[in-house]
């Protein structure tokens, strides 16, 4: 496969940046600062290095940041507590718990707490909803929201394509169905959801134009599973052992890359396809949250 077909998501979250930042210059110059919380529970070291290169791409993009970190035992109502006390901080305009949270915290409590204005992860209920029923004003979880831009602006066509979705995960495989069908431009798509008691995945995925793979199972998707020409896009991060590594394993996605390449119209490289375009998303919704907190719109998600 030619580089051609390759969908660089590095090169397409720089052109994202390139833009927030134009709009974080255009905010300062009426004297609004764009203001992102991140809180982490504990320290897992995952989210230790997602929260670290988050908080990186904020300061290049000139958005102000803080991570607050608290231990692993923190009580649910404290976290709460906090959540709220952001809430109401007017320098504050995007909130991000990381996630994963210890198993005595209730994530989903958790979400519904930050205020809808300020839940630039998309996780909030009423952003769900205003995801689910195409209302503008709502901010779309940055995965999702990330593989969108990146068949936009790889100039894959969406209307009337078939896409198998692998996986019906909150995070990524419900919203992106979502996404995909709404009646709006850049969508118009036949989303079908597969899962672990699909019947059938090869037979959705061998008639689908595009494949979003997020279901978090090593190299799942084959050659043989994949129609000549289609887009395929992988969202899936996995952790196998490999002893030829300093660390003792390392990371791949959901697709045999490999192997696919060769079939694909167009594919993600992983890493290097999805990752900077889930935090490039989460930059873009902290600036839309500015200024909608602002009166300063400038776009509609």
């Amino acid at each position: 496969m030619s580089l051609d077909n390759l969908i660089d998501g590095r090169a397409i979250a720089k052109e994202v940046h390139t833009e927030t930042e134009l709009r974080v210059s255009g905010l300062k110059a009426v004297g609004i600062e764009p203001g992102l919380i991140f809180i982490r529970v504990g320290e897992d070291p995952a989210s230790q290095v997602y929260v670290g290169m988050k908080e990186r791409t904020a300061m290049k993009l000139g958005i102000r940041s803080q991570t607050v970190v608290l231990p692993n035992e923190t009580p649910e109502s404290e976290l709460l507590d906090l959540v709220k006390q952001f809430n109401g901080d007017d320098t504050v305009h995007g909130i991000l718990v990381q996630a994963p949270l210890p198993s005595h915290i209730d994530e989903t409590k958790v979400f519904s707490t930050v205020s809808p204005e300020k839940d630039v992860d998309g996780f909030n209920p009423i952003n769900v909803g205003k995801l689910m029923l195409g209302e503008k004003g709502g901010f779309v979880p940055c995965t999702p929201g990330g593989v969108h831009e990146l068949l936009i602006r790889s100039g894959v066509i969406i209307e009337g394509a078939e896409v198998a979705i692998l996986g019906r995960g909150n995070i990524v495989g419900k919203p992106m169905a979502a996404i995909l069908c709404q009646k709006e431009p850049n969508a118009n798509a036949t989303a079908t959801i597969c899962h672990s008691r699909t019947l059938d995945v090869k037979r959705h995925c061998r008639s689908a134009d595009i494949i979003v793979a997020a279901m978090g199972v090593p190299q799942f998707v084959k050659a043989d599973m994949v129609k000549p020409g289609a887009t395929v896009i992988d969202v899936g991060v996995n952790r196998i052992e490999d002893s030829s590594e300093e660390k003792g394993y390392r990371l791949i996605g959901d697709v045999d890359f490999e192997a696919v390449k060769n079939v694909a119209g167009k594919i993600t490289p992983n890493p290097g396809g999805v990752g900077p375009m889930t935090i490039a998303m989460l930059m873009r919704n902290t600036v839309l949250a500015a200024e909608q907190q602002n009166g300063e719109g400038k776009i509609s998600i």
